[in-house]
């Protein structure tokens, strides 16, 4: 049988055009739409980037404002160890190591130490007298100042000894050494154990003022220490 077509060619052309028109629009917008994603994508992974390099920026500055901080703190530290390495070189101007030593190597042949206690107390004041004028008084607030700055280093001492001789000796050689002065006996008793008889005393003494030790003299004083019994 024999199949006839009435439509003319040009609507089958006109027909086939717009469906492909169609399709072209519809992959025009398929690709509109992947474009816009990946931008709107690039956008949000930029502005997540310029949040991170922000927030990176943020801890940078607080880290450099912590190292800045850690900084003045350590150069507060050495300051304040180098103040208080002088006033402990002001309060203390003889070490008590070389002032132990220095006692150690004054002791008579049969003399030993029990106790040593060294302590600094401020002097008191003494001469107080009532100021006639401007002059006196600010004479005398300096000298009130000058002597609450000076501190005295008072040394009790504790030994036996085999007789008061040794003990006199003993403290002779104190009062010749060139660290003490003050040297005053306080006690001395006598004590037995298993027949042997000995004297207990206890003395009295103060580092001198106007001590100042060379290194050389440091020196000599712990080397002549080191032949006795304690070595320092």
């Amino acid at each position: 049988m024999l199949n006839i077509n009435f439509v003319p060619d040009d609507y089958v052309q006109n027909n086939e055009s717009r469906r492909t028109n169609l399709m072209y629009l519809a992959l025009l917008a398929v690709v509109m739409v992947a474009l816009g994603g990946s931008f709107i994508t690039i956008k949000i992974r930029q502005s997540a980037c310029y949040a991170k390099e922000r927030l990176v920026n943020k801890k940078m500055s607080q880290t450099q404002q912590a190292i800045k901080q850690f900084e003045e703190l350590q150069t507060k530290r050495k300051e304040m160890m180098k103040t208080a390495l002088t006033t402990a070189e002001l309060l203390e101007p003889v070490p008590r190591s070389v002032l132990l030593a220095s006692l150690t190597n004054n002791l008579p042949p049969g003399v030993s130490l029990l106790r040593l206690n060294i302590a600094q107390i401020e002097p008191k004041i003494t001469g107080n007298f009532a100021a006639t004028n401007k002059y006196q008084e600010t004479q005398a607030k300096r000298t009130q100042s000058s002597a609450e700055k000076l501190l005295e280093t008072h040394i009790d001492i504790e030994g036996i000894a085999p007789s008061d001789l040794q003990v006199a000796a003993y403290i002779e050689q104190l009062s010749e050494s060139a660290l003490i002065n003050s040297v005053a006996l306080v006690e001395s008793k006598e004590h037995s154990i298993e027949d042997t008889t000995f004297r207990q005393f206890k003395l009295k003494a103060m580092l001198r003022k106007d001590v100042h030790l060379t290194r050389d003299d440091v020196e000599k004083i712990r080397t002549k220490a080191e032949t006795t019994t304690w070595n320092f």
